[in-house]
């Protein structure tokens, strides 16, 4: 009998990078659930659960309802969800912003990875995605960049601590990509700017990011566990 298809379970799936992952596990083969924090949308590749990811109980709600809605624990989670508010130094970095930025990004992404490394099946595989502002400072960008700096130092302890099952626990840290979430607020210069910043000259696709967090989600990257990957056309 032929085994079902894996089941990855893609958080922040209804647009940009997360939509890209989406398509990229669907056209691989793989039995896809995603959230979003607006009404779910029906699409034919993939079943849709609605979900604030600050609400830890919400969170274990969705994993509760793919695992009966697909028979099955999820094989892979991607964890995307969040958000970003308009760049400002941070002398100037309205701090209710900085809240909503650590609530959602560092809380929220708590909550999916902590979940996640409950529900996965043994073998299975995490990936979170942050940024290459971690390690590439621009102006500005300080406060948000902080927020993922603490969800890869979380990334890098689950890699020890679920070795034991065979879980791998990565993250894919892109550069500039051409998504609602990088063009909110920038002006055609400021993203010219940005492309400027990689010797390829332009900025990323979704779909670009999306292959690499497959790629690490699937067998053949079984050697790749406790990775930042920075899929970002050489950043220096």
């Amino acid at each position: 009998m032929t085994p079902p298809s894996p089941l990855v379970l893609v958080f922040g799936g209804s647009r940009g990078i997360g939509a890209a992952c989406v398509d990229a596990f669907a056209a691989a083969g793989w039995q896809v659930g995603f959230t979003t924090t607006g009404t779910p949308s029906p699409r034919a590749e993939a079943r849709a659960y609605q979900v604030d990811i600050r609400d830890a109980a919400a969170v274990a709600g969705v994993f509760a309802k793919a695992e009966a809605d697909f028979g099955t624990a999820p094989q892979a989670v991607i964890a995307n969800a969040g958000i970003n508010v308009p760049a400002k130094p941070v002398g100037a970095f309205d701090p209710e912003d900085f809240r909503l930025l650590m609530e959602v990004n560092v809380f929220g992404a708590f909550n999916v990875l902590a979940e996640a490394a409950r529900r996965v099946r043994d073998g299975g595989a995490i990936v979170a995605v942050t940024t290459s502002l971690v390690r590439h400072a621009v102006p500005g960008t300080g406060p948000y960049a902080a927020t993922k700096g603490a969800v890869e130092c979380l990334v890098r302890s689950m890699s020890k601590e679920l070795a034991g099952r065979g879980v791998r626990v990565n993250a894919v840290a892109p550069g500039p990509v051409e998504t609602d979430l990088f063009n909110a607020g920038k002006t055609e210069e400021a993203k010219q700017r940005s492309a400027a910043m990689s010797p390829l000259g332009r900025i990323g696709r979704p779909e670009e990011i999306a292959e690499v967090v497959r790629f690490l989600a699937s067998d053949a990257a079984s050697w790749i566990d406790g990775q930042i990957v920075q899929p970002n056309g050489g950043l220096a």
